[in-house]
């Protein structure tokens, strides 16, 4: 079934909210619409954390909870080719207007404001140009054209100085129209992807909003990575520049949106489990196998525990479930079947194809690392942990394959006898049968990456 992002909404004919989210949009919406400042506000989250999908749903639950409210997305990754920002948000926001006249007279408004911005850039240019020009060229034509250079940009600055009077004015009649217009429709725009541009034209979007837009009645909502949007702002001013301090000049209020769901007051689950669980499900090659949580099976926990440990965004979920549905289809049979502990491995070098190449390709070249193994699982050791029997699989098998490996392996060779006991007591009670001497688990791994690799 196809659908358009835009028209997603958290109930109704195209409604989801798997993740329990619109709250979290009620509770935005309450914040937009109150007497509080907070704008700019920033959605937070790294890529692939579902941001977009939040964010139409909240546009579309806004236009039907408060109708007099006007709301407009801009996806600022695809804009930012045009190198200006603010006639981007400008155009977005004359899509508002219904009224011709009104129309009518704020493009008359916006355009000297437009147009100032576009004459300082390309001046700029020009007498850079032309100073380039006079360095080139020597002899006394180099102080005669050095001497023009510095009449032209004379004239430019005197030029911009007076562009800049006009432009003023232009502004400031802008931002009077805007709060008019704004006055019995307020208008909240909403940037997504600004992470994604290049660092100066994210940079232009904060300053174009906060020296043009702070206008009563219009509320920005910027969605995007602030980690990603600092290492912008270094960037383009410095690693000397406190990004974070920068940024706390032009926004107001942020949240992240949470990678759990509340069941109850003391029960949550992670987001990214309950989603593994839900493209399973979903999935005619993978829902009736031992990996589906109707199985209730080891492997079940397993593959949750993977993703738990190495904190999967939703996107990378996605790409997950669909290298183990085309594992399953190479394989041509039923498949996560078999003894749990070889598809354990299985697993687990499904997911080192995908996301972890370093270490597949030394595995491939013969290289068999204890701590490339602890990495994945996260841990040191299980056995340095706890003196009881371990309870996960994830540990089992890290521990398993960490034994076999041919470097790196030292810690896991040596741990003292009683702790050694107790792990292999884990083993044998988990895998049974499983003879983890006479089993060379990265042998199973290759076999597992020449599938998924179709070699």
């Amino acid at each position: 079934m196809t659908f358009n992002i835009k028209e997603l909404r958290f109930d109704g004919e195209h409604g989801r909210d798997e993740f329990r989210r619109a709250q979290i949009a009620d509770k935005v919406i309450r914040l937009l619409t109150s007497e509080i400042d907070v704008s700019p506000m920033v959605i937070d989250g790294a890529w692939g954390t579902g941001k977009t999908e939040f964010t139409h749903k909240l546009i579309n639950r806004l236009k039907d909870q408060i109708p007099e409210h006007r709301a407009v997305y801009i996806d600022a990754f695809r804009a930012d080719h045009a190198d200006d920002p603010l006639m981007t948000i400008l155009a977005e926001v004359a899509t508002l207007i219904p009224e011709e006249e009104v129309k009518k007279s704020f493009f008359n408004k916006a355009i000297p404001v437009i147009r100032y911005g576009i004459k300082t850039t390309l001046k700029a240019g020009v007498s850079h140009l032309l100073r380039q020009n006079a360095d080139d060229i020597t002899g006394d034509l180099e102080k005669d054209l050095e001497q023009a250079a510095n009449d032209a940009i004379d004239a430019s600055v005197r030029t911009m100085l007076k562009d800049h009077e006009r432009a003023e004015q232009s502004l400031t009649a802008l931002q009077i129209l805007l709060e008019d217009i704004a006055k019995d429709h307020p208008i909240v725009i909403f940037i997504d992807e600004l992470d994604r541009c290049r660092p100066d034209y994210a940079v232009n979007v904060l300053e174009v909003i906060k020296h043009t837009f702070d206008v009563k009645g219009v509320s920005f909502v910027l969605i995007t990575n602030t980690p990603q949007l600092r290492a912008a702002i270094n960037h383009q001013y410095g690693a000397v520049v406190d990004s974070q301090r920068y940024l706390d000049k032009f926004l107001k209020f942020r949240f992240e949106l949470p990678n759990f769901v509340k069941y109850g007051e003391y029960s949550k689950n992670f987001i990214s489990e309950d989603y593994f669980n839900d493209l399973i499900d979903a999935s005619n090659l993978l829902s009736s196998s031992h990996i589906s949580r109707k199985s209730s099976g080891p492997l079940n926990n397993y593959c949750a525990d993977i993703v738990r440990r190495n904190d999967f965004s939703l996107r990378e979920i996605n790409t997950f479930v669909r290298h183990l549905e085309i594992y399953a289809e190479l394989k041509g049979r039923n498949i996560f079947d078999w003894h749990y502990a070889f598809e354990a491995i299985s697993i687990l070098a499904i997911f080192i194809n995908c996301f972890r190449p370093d270490i597949a390709a030394r595995i491939y070249s013969g290289v068999h690392s204890g701590q490339d193994i602890a990495s994945i699982f996260g841990f040191r050791s299980p056995i340095a942990e706890s003196d009881k029997p371990t309870v996960y699989l994830a540990d089992v098998i890290g521990w398993y394959l960490c034994s076999h490996a041919t470097t790196e392996n030292e810690y896991w060779l040596s741990t003292p006898s009683s702790k050694h006991i107790l792990m292999k007591s884990s083993f044998e009670s988990m895998l049974g049968s499983f003879n983890m001497d006479e089993r060379p688990g990265f042998n199973d791994i290759v076999k597992t990456l020449d599938v998924v690799r179709l070699a």
